[in-house]
């Protein structure tokens, strides 16, 4: 987790690894986190069980679109390897499951959770490395600084808190009346959660502090 200097200032983030709407919001959440905002992560698990797709023409065609607003709104990257590579791979089938284990492990063995978050977005939306294999996980996992062998421990073994953790993330959305990914939430000095309009902040992290700060005092 992040070191914060204000005890107060704590930021519940419900995210998913396979969303790009979250990696849209990457930029507010840095943002926050470099002016002293503890960021909670909560992965709630979009593309698991049922939910999970296998790339085709009719799921390039849905987030393409998509894909492109964010880059117009956001200036976050959308590269050649994922337009033209990732999403015309058929042989793969998202699953959050994997990136949201892989999430789990990394905090686990006290790692930056919201730098690995970023990483397998860029390694995902950049650079076409898809954030639902193994190799990449581990190796971006690797990248920082997180020893291998315990990386590949604690992902095997972590399948229950996977179940636990999507669950509660599940139970956070609904008690905050939120709708979709990412979800954030303030977290006041009394341990209120107060469910934000972040979505208008996109592109713009420097009013979103300002924002943030007002929603403080």
């Amino acid at each position: 987790m992040n070191t914060n200097e204000n005890p107060q200032a704590v930021l519940h983030a419900i995210i998913d690894p396979l969303c790009g709407w979250c990696y849209a919001a990457a930029p507010l959440f840095d943002a926050a986190a470099a002016a002293g905002f503890s960021i909670k992560l909560h992965a709630g698990g979009m593309l698991t069980g049922p939910r999970r797709k296998q790339i085709d023409n009719q799921w390039r065609d849905y987030v393409m679109p998509h894909d492109q607003r964010i880059a117009a709104l956001t200036g976050q990257v959308f590269g050649e390897n994922y337009y033209e590579g990732l999403l015309r791979d058929t042989s793969i089938l998202l699953d959050s499951a994997l990136p949201i284990r892989a999430l789990l492990a990394v905090t686990a063995l006290g790692g930056n959770d919201l730098a690995y978050l970023h990483a397998m977005q860029l390694g995902h939306y950049r650079d076409g490395k898809c954030a639902s294999d193994e190799n990449n996980l581990h190796l971006l996992a690797e990248k920082l600084g997180i020893d291998g062998a315990a990386f590949a421990r604690e992902y095997a073994e972590n399948e229950e808190a996977l179940y636990q953790h999507i669950v509660a993330s599940r139970a956070l959305m609904n008690q905050l009346g939120a709708q979709g990914f990412p979800s954030v939430a303030l977290e006041t000095s009394e341990g209120h959660l107060k469910l934000l309009n972040h979505s208008r902040f996109y592109g713009q992290p420097s009013k979103w502090l300002e924002y943030l700060n007002e929603q403080l005092s």
